[in-house]
């Protein structure tokens, strides 16, 4: 079950967004994204599937059915919303999973945490935020899965790179709120000031779900340039993937 994190390198795109931006909505130049999509393609062999994030917890399931109306990459975005996958009033998602081969997965982030979820037979990835994390898209996104037969106990996550704890300085009551949702995400900065840690977030609720397989990324997007980071560069960056596939 292959699956990746990209980053930085290896693409086109010039300065804020140099070189691999993924991310057609940031106001890179459409050809170039284009061809660092195509670059992603070609590395995974698979077709690639973008979600319209929006910091929710819906999660679709793409079959063999609705795997032709999906949203592609090869149009970067210009093809209508595809109501045959996603549902007629769905608003957008931030959790996709798959039982059918060919079909690469993707998540793109920019101090998020991207989560990507490898079993046997099936794969998935989440866009896990603060928003997401708090109103469920983990939880969503392993039960999608085990609807496809990949029960939590045979699941492989990675827990992707995004801000850390030690930089996602939040106000207290943001971060009180979401500790109180999700245990363990509050956290301190280096100065002391409230901060949330999303990724201990994440590990926690899958380790409450009964999936032992977790690796966590000690990486952070503020801290380290090779990734994009939306905090770090004041909103004018680009976005990197999580990316799996059968």
């Amino acid at each position: 079950m292959p699956f990746l994190f990209t980053d930085r390198s290896g693409g086109v795109s010039a300065g804020p967004y140099a070189a691999l931006n993924l991310g057609a909505h940031v106001g890179d130049d459409p050809a170039a994204v284009a061809a660092n999509r195509r670059a992603l393609a070609e590395i995974t062999g698979a077709s690639a599937c973008f979600m319209r994030q929006v910091h929710g917890a819906e999660v679709v399931t793409l079959s063999e059915r609705t795997r032709a109306d999906w949203f592609r990459d090869d149009a970067l975005g210009s093809a209508p919303e595809r109501a045959a996958a996603r549902g007629a009033d769905s608003r957008g998602e931030d959790g996709l999973v798959t039982d059918v081969p060919g079909l690469a997965l993707t998540v793109l982030v920019a101090d998020c945490v991207p989560v990507v979820f490898t079993a046997a037979g099936a794969v998935g990835v989440a866009h896990a935020g603060r928003a997401g994390l708090a109103t469920g898209v983990v939880p969503a996104t392993v039960a999608a899965l085990a609807d496809l037969g990949a029960a939590p106990q045979h699941l492989h996550v990675e827990v992707g790179p995004s801000v850390c704890g030690r930089c996602y300085e939040v106000p207290a009551a943001m971060r009180d709120e979401v500790e109180a949702l999700v245990p363990g995400t509050a956290t301190v900065t280096r100065a002391g000031s409230p901060a949330l840690d999303l990724r201990a977030g994440v590990a926690g609720q899958l380790r409450d779900l009964g999936v032992t397989d977790i690796t966590v990324s000690g990486r952070c997007t503020m801290e380290d340039p090779a990734l994009f980071s939306h905090r770090r560069d004041a909103g004018r960056t680009g976005r990197f993937a999580g990316v799996a596939w059968l």
